[in-house]
C-alpha cells in the first residue's frame, strides 16, 4: 500500500519483485506504471483509466505482450463530465477542475486540455486547481470557492478516492456541487458521477488474475473496455445544492439515489 504516495511505489514493486511471485495485481495508473518498469519479466493485470497503449503499458489492445489489463477508460470522459456538470448547475460559469499531478504529469495535461476544450465550446471559464496531500484538498477548495467556482469536476485518481469523504465534505461545506467518475461518491453523498462501474472492472480485473495464475498468458488475454457507462445522481443532494434535476439528465441517468 502506497497510502497516496506514488513516489514510493517504484519501491513497493521492487520488494514484490524480490519475491517468489506469480502474478503482480496493479490497480491504478501509478501502480502500473510502477510495476511495469520495475517488475518487467513478472506477469502484470492492472487497471488503468488511461489509453494503455499510448501509455506504454501494452504493445496493442489484442496483443497486450507481457501484461494485460482492465481499461477503466475513465481518463477520456472528463469533457463529457463537464457538459453534464453544465446541464446540473447551469447558471455556473466558472467551473472547478481539481487534478493530482503525482498521478501523472502527462496523464492530467491531457485530462486538462480535453474539459478546457469542453469548457471553451460551452462558454465556461474553468479553474484548475492541484493538490497532492490531505492538507492540499482542503486549501484548494479554498481557492476555488475564492475564483467563484460554482460547480466542479474531480479528475479520476485513487488518492483522491482514498480521500473521498474529505471531498464531499468540503464539496457540501464550500456550495459547490462536483461530479466523478464513479458512482461510490454519489453513493456517499455527491452530486453525480459518470463513468463505468468500478464493482464491475475489478471483478473482470479478478477474472483475468485467475486465468493467468491457472496458466493463460497476458499476451493471450486482450485489454478489456467497458462496454457501458452510467450516469448516477444523487438527488438528495441535488436538492441540498439547491438544484432541480433537469429532464433530459433525468431521462439520461442510470440510477437515481434518495
Amino acid at each position: 500500500m502506497g497510502q497516496g504516495d506514488y513516489g514510493s511505489l517504484p519501491s513497493l514493486a521492487a520488494e514484490l519483485a524480490n519475491q517468489p511471485i506469480s502474478l503482480i495485481v496493479g490497480a491504478g495508473d501509478p501502480a502500473a506504471r510502477a510495476a511495469k518498469s520495475v517488475a518487467p519479466a513478472i506477469p502484470l493485470v492492472f487497471l488503468v483509466g488511461e489509453d494503455p497503449v499510448r501509455a506504454g503499458l501494452v504493445t496493442s489492445m489484442n496483443r497486450p505482450g507481457a501484461a494485460t489489463d482492465v481499461n477503466f477508460f475513465t481518463g477520456d470522459l472528463g469533457g463529457k463530465r463537464l457538459e453534464l456538470i453544465c446541464a446540473m448547475v447551469p447558471g455556473a460559469r466558472v467551473v472547478g477542475l481539481l487534478v493530482n499531478p503525482s498521478f501523472g504529469v502527462e496523464v492530467v495535461e491531457q485530462h486538462q486540455q480535453a474539459v478546457a476544450r469542453a469548457a471553451q465550446s460551452l462558454g465556461r471559464e474553468l479553474v484548475v486547481q492541484a493538490a497532492t496531500t490531505h492538507a492540499e484538498i482542503e486549501a484548494a477548495f479554498g481557492l476555488l470557492a475564492e475564483a467563484g467556482v460554482a460547480a466542479l469536476i474531480v479528475q479520476n485518481d485513487p488518492f483522491f478516492d482514498s480521500r473521498r469523504r474529505q471531498i464531499l465534505a468540503l464539496s457540501s461545506g464550500h456550495q459547490l456541487p462536483g461530479i466523478f467518475h464513479i458512482r461510490e461518491y454519489p453513493a456517499d453523498g455527491g452530486l453525480m458521477s459518470y463513468g463505468a462501474s468500478l464493482s464491475d472492472t475489478y471483478r473482470q480485473l479478478g477474472v483475468y488474475a485467475g486465468k493467468i495464475l491457472h496458466g493463460a498468458k497476458p499476451d493471450n488475454l486482450p485489454v478489456l473496455r467497458p462496454t457501458r457507462f452510467e450516469l448516477v445522481i444523487n438527488s438528495k443532494s441535488a436538492k441540498a445544492f439547491g438544484l432541480a434535476v433537469p429532464q433530459p439528465v433525468l431521462v439520461a441517468a442510470d440510477e437515481l439515489i434518495d
